[in-house]
């Protein structure tokens, strides 16, 4: 069931919306507690800290987004880079009872591909694979929905799905929301894709798990960059 509530109050810690980060001068107080306090009281520096603090958190529980909420994170995950305007990529969210279904289809493509090896499914994998859709009130699956064009590869638009994906994350988290980006063995799987309609050729890019966090999100340190870049001028 999605939440109704059209506003949402992050927990404290680490994880804040980008709109508290944006009223940070109404706000400093809090912004202070929660780690997102910059030398400069720009907006463009509080925006990069705020971008290198997203981080993946597991541990989801409601309140989830609404379908209002939901619906502005996928228009912004539509804005992604993507080449001749393709839109080579389509959303499915599964919440509520729903997941049961969805966890079906999961354990239906575990015993397949046990199978497959020559092996069974054991009560405690049958368990963890019913379980896997439940750790989250709300899943947005993202898929790829590839479109021929003479200028444009399939590669790319994988990419865009992606970048996507990217986009989506950072929406949700802006809405006060924490998401963990999950594939898995099973997602490309053939009783999967039936059950998201997904063609031969495509993939699902990722499920996207999404609520509050369940407990304060640690902050993220700093990262280095200098060993993964090359500057040539």
């Amino acid at each position: 069931m999605y939440n109704n509530h059209h506003q949402h109050e992050p927990q404290s810690g680490a994880f804040v919306s980008f709109s508290e980060i944006s009223l940070a001068k109404k706000n400093s107080d809090r912004i202070k507690r929660s780690g997102f306090e910059t030398d400069s009281s720009s907006f463009t520096d509080k925006l990069i800290n705020w971008l290198e603090s997203r981080r993946s958190v597991v541990k989801l529980i409601e309140p989830a987004p609404s379908q209002e909420q939901l619906l502005d994170a996928i228009h912004c995950a539509m804005t992604a880079p993507d080449h001749k305007k393709l839109k080579p990529w389509r959303f499915i969210v599964t919440a509520g009872d729903a997941r049961l279904s969805l966890a079906e289809a999961l354990l239906a493509s575990a015993i397949a591909q046990a199978q497959r090896a020559g092996e069974l499914v054991d009560e405690k994998t049958r368990c963890k694979t019913l379980n896997m859709p439940l750790r989250a009130p709300v899943i947005i699956t993202v898929v790829t929905q590839m479109r021929y064009h003479e200028k444009v590869p399939h590669f790319e638009q994988m990419l865009s799905a992606g970048a996507c994906i990217q986009n989506l994350i950072l929406a949700l988290q802006a809405q006060g929301f924490a998401s963990v980006w999950r594939t898995g063995l099973l997602a490309n799987e053939a009783e999967i894709k039936r059950y998201f309609n997904v063609g031969a050729e495509d993939y699902i890019a990722g499920f996207i798990y999404v609520g509050t966090p369940a407990s304060p999100v640690p902050t993220r340190q700093k990262l280095s960059v200098d060993e993964y870049v090359t500057f040539d001028m």
